[in-house]
């Protein structure tokens, strides 16, 4: 394909008008640790959603969507600049984010938009981009660049703290002890640890603050917009269901931990980590191992859900709030999650390795307008999407012909639309971890691991799984026979074939989304040269 030409290399298209002079609004909704089956839309036997499912009846819902990384950082960073962990090189919490990559709030600034967050972005800033003495240097939690914010929740200097001061709470020097339980709660005796309710009601928690702060923006917004500016553009990043699993009165026993589903895993923890050395050195950390006691892990599970519930719940107040002011129909909605939850899968609890509880996460895509009428209601379930697809999407329902070239993704918008399955889409799904750590770096010895050998490659298929490590044996699941994923095929002869082709696969994928930001520019004697050959 010949090269285009531009006098910019940066340079980027406007948004297009979409149906008259009416704005053209942004709502990325993000949840924590959020398991892709706790939906009540897809079928969970316990969990309720309704507004999520009211949410996907008007949209469409992504039944094979993945996250690219866990935790937090690494995934928020694939999130919101739209590249593989390869590339932007987040690699944990606190890892630096290259000041040199562009983000969705960066591109909805060039579109005129006022980007708004509300919540969190998890992001350590590149220290080679300011002083030593700048005070963001002193947190991974600091907020990537690009974003307006005034109500952050975060660990270090939040909003909420100080809104609960005001209401008379007594303050903690610890943040997390504001998830303190009430003692003595009635019936807790008989309940696993995380039973009993947390000393903040449901109309003082974190969740109700950010839903009530992103509303109180939209209603001055609204009442303040000249009629030549742009829609709104929110990020409201939600902290639940994540940890610490205690919810508030009334969210705390809703659900029977009776009627949690058992655990995927093998029968012993002994069992689940000869598997594989990284599975042998994960489940010795005390951490990422589940309560041993069945009761105890019913109980966390179903405090989970009722997490889960509290938030569903707050996300029908923001919706709800749209409709009843005449926003609802201008406004492209898409709530995902930054990565999965174990809940006692395979032992484990928390968001780690290569198992699709971790990385498994719901998406739901709402565009407004009448061509989107085709999808409403749909299921993708035949095609593999990715978060690395949320910054594209966003920028195509912006009018946006040329995404930037670091973007790893595509456009979710054809099948928003009813549209067939996009040429060349994804026949699977990516993901990496990294488990170096440069704090505890002797924690890798027992394995003969360096910190660059600690990081593991997936790909995963509809009917196979395959993990590379560079200095471990791999691990391959046959999907069709073992969904649980209990039995490691690699080395089997029977799979073989299978292996040598997804290893193959695996290769071609990391090498054609290797950086392509200056590798596709070219400065020549009269101009620079771009070119995009990536699939729309």
């Amino acid at each position: 394909m010949a090269p285009s030409e531009h006098d910019e290399p940066d340079d980027i298209a406007g948004p297009a008008d979409h149906h008259g002079d009416r704005p053209r609004n942004v709502l990325f909704v993000t949840v924590d640790q959020w398991r892709a089956d706790c939906l009540s839309a897809a079928g969970h036997p316990v969990v309720s959603t309704p507004s999520l499912d009211a949410l996907a009846a008007e949209g469409v819902r992504f039944a094979r969507h993945y996250a690219q990384c866990a935790p937090c950082s690494p995934s928020r960073a694939s999130l919101l600049t739209g590249m593989y962990m390869q590339n932007h090189r987040v690699v944990g919490n606190g890892t630096p984010l290259d000041a040199r990559h562009t983000n969705m709030a960066v591109e909805a600034r060039r579109l005129g938009f006022d980007p708004w967050l509300f919540g969190y972005t998890d992001t350590a800033i590149d220290p080679r981009s300011t002083s030593a003495d700048d005070p963001r240097l002193r947190t991974y939690e600091a907020v990537m660049d690009g974003w307006s914010s005034a109500t952050r929740i975060t660990e270090h200097d939040p909003p909420w703290v100080a809104h609960l001061a005001s209401l008379g709470y007594e303050i903690p020097e610890h943040f997390f002890d504001l998830y303190q339980q009430v003692e003595g709660y009635p019936g807790a005796d008989g309940r696993g640890s995380t039973f009993a309710p947390t000393r903040i009601p449901t109309e003082h928690c974190e969740t109700r603050f950010l839903t009530d702060a992103a509303i109180h923006h939209l209603r001055a917004r609204v009442a303040t917009r000249r009629r030549s500016e742009p829609g709104f553009f929110l990020h409201v990043s939600y902290l639940r269901p994540h940890a610490p699993w205690v919810a508030p009165e009334g969210y705390h026993d809703l659900y029977d931990p009776a009627d949690v589903p058992a655990p995927v895993r093998h029968a012993t923890v002994e069992e689940e980590m000869a598997e594989h050395p990284f599975l042998g050195l994960a489940l010795s950390l005390e951490v990422a191992r589940a309560p041993a006691e069945e009761r105890e892990l019913r109980q966390t599970a179903a405090t989970y859900y009722g997490l889960m519930r509290l938030v569903d719940d707050e996300l029908g107040r923001l919706f709800g709030w749209l409709r009843a002011n005449d926003l609802w129909d201008d406004t492209l909605v898409i709530v995902t999650s930054d990565h999965g939850e174990q809940m006692g899968d395979h032992h484990f609890v928390e968001k780690l390795g290569f198992f699709d509880q971790s990385y498994h996460v719901p998406c739901i895509v709402r565009d407004p307008r009448a061509v989107a009428d085709a999808g409403r209601g749909t299921v993708v379930e035949d095609a593999f999407t990715e978060n690395v697809d949320v910054l594209p999407t966003i920028l195509d329902w912006l009018g946006v012909d040329r995404y930037p070239l670091q973007c790893d993704g595509r456009s979710l918008l054809p099948f928003v639309r009813g549209e067939p399955r996009p040429e060349g889409w994804r026949d699977a799904a990516h993901w990496e971890f990294d488990f170096r750590s440069p704090v505890l770096p002797d924690m890798l010895l027992g394995l003969g691991l360096r910190m660059a050998d600690s990081c593991l490659n997936t790909i995963r298929t509809a009917t196979h799984k395959y993990v590379h490590f560079p200095n471990l044996p791999p691990v391959l699941y046959d999907l069709a026979e073992d969904p649980g994923e209990l039995h490691n095929r690699a080395g089997d002869p029977a799979l073989a074939a299978v292996q040598l082709s997804l290893v193959e696969q695996l290769l071609s994928w990391r090498m054609v989304n290797d950086e392509r930001e200056l590798a596709n520019t070219l400065v020549t004697g009269r101009r620079v040269f771009r070119a995009d050959d990536r699939l729309r």
